[in-house]
């Protein structure tokens, strides 16, 4: 976490007195061990406030019979949420980073980006053949995922595999796995498996070669009113520089190249002595056709504030004022170029191709 003992000192002393804060969240299991944790953090930095947690079912966790790339809506696990925020029938929400759009609703923001846990994805065998890799399953075997970038990435490294949608939370697609024989394995979020509790049902941890992650995976964000200042006060201090100026990148290039679930778009993060590296790539559906490049960027974390109340806060949707804003700009361009430089060899065609694609399937 990034707020230091002063900043959160400061902050509970400008914090509303026992005040209930009212926090949304999906249902699943996973959603609650998720807020759980943001609602730790909160109680930690401010022991004078009360937390009430208020659980709610989404589009997306009604909708299981459909791919999520074929629902043709962005909002999928945030929209019913979004609703409760605008309605203040919540004063925050917690969501996985990566279900919430590049462009959020104008009256919403992701007020804190919580630090960012392994972002890789990982594959769970079937009983049968667990101590089995990807590449030693047997020909034809099936394997289970609700992601067109993990499809357009794997089915070109392991073209001996069949990759089928699997639908539902965690619970339900393990149980699917465990249960029946229609998969060999599943391809799950290592983040997802480690928060339940699950690390030992990871039989293979996918490299960034085999398999590039979602923008934003493994990352938790908080999302309030835009103009709730208290409310951004208040969470902002759960800001983590690194995750934060690694997710602007990553959400400025997915935001640029205009893509989303319904498309195969991938990306790498990391930063190392001041310098923020980015990895994009783009994939036609079957993966035949790809492109990807690397580049980076020079990052002054530990500059002085420079960001002044009359500037307009959010990046990306994001607002973080703790954080020098030179450094979040430099982060969000380092996104907007190398999407550039894939537009520029021929990117937008992939995409083009690769959504029409998906919509007359």
């Amino acid at each position: 976490m990034s707020g230091n003992g002063d900043a959160a000192a400061t902050a509970e002393e400008n914090s509303p007195k026992m005040r209930i804060i009212r926090v949304g969240t999906r249902k699943s299991q996973l959603a609650r061990i998720q807020t759980d944790s943001v609602v730790a953090m909160l109680k930690a930095l401010y022991p004078g406030l009360q937390f009430e947690i208020i659980a709610m079912s989404t589009t997306g966790d009604k909708i299981l019979d459909t791919a999520l790339s074929k629902i043709g809506e962005k909002s999928l696990f945030t929209k019913e949420l979004e609703y409760a925020l605008e309605n203040n029938e919540v004063d925050i929400v917690v969501h996985s980073l990566k279900d919430l759009p590049t462009v959020l609703p104008p009256n919403f923001t992701i007020g804190a980006i919580c630090k960012r846990e392994n972002p890789y994805d990982a594959v769970v065998f079937h009983p049968k053949f667990v101590g089995k890799t990807l590449e030693t399953l047997p020909e034809k075997s099936v394997v289970g995922t609700s992601s067109l970038r993990r499809v357009a990435q794997l089915q070109r490294k392991f073209p001996h595999l069949e990759f089928r949608s699997i639908r539902g939370n965690l619970n339900t697609r393990l149980r699917k796995l465990d249960e029946q024989q229609e998969f060999s394995a599943i391809i799950l979020a290592t983040a997802g498996l480690q928060r339940m509790g699950w690390q030992n049902r990871v039989g293979q941890i996918l490299r960034p070669e085999e398999c590039m992650y979602a923008v934003g995976q493994g990352a938790l964000g908080v999302e309030v009113r835009a103009k709730d200042q208290d409310i951004l006060d208040l969470v902002g201090v759960l800001h983590d520089p690194e995750t934060l100026l690694r997710c602007i990148a990553e959400r400025a290039f997915l935001r640029h190249l205009e893509g989303g679930c319904s498309v195969p778009v991938a990306v790498h993060t990391s930063m190392k002595d001041g310098q923020l590296y980015l990895t994009g790539g783009v994939w036609s559906l079957d993966g035949s056709d790809s492109m990807q490049e690397t580049m980076q960027a020079t990052i002054h974390v530990s500059a002085q504030h420079e960001d002044g109340p009359e500037d307009d806060p959010q990046l990306v949707g994001i607002t973080a004022r703790n954080i020098p804003r030179g450094a979040q700009l430099a982060a969000e361009n380092l996104g907007i170029s190398l999407a550039n430089l894939l537009l520029n060899k021929g990117a937008k065609n992939i995409l083009d191709i690769a959504r029409q694609l998906n919509d007359a399937c």
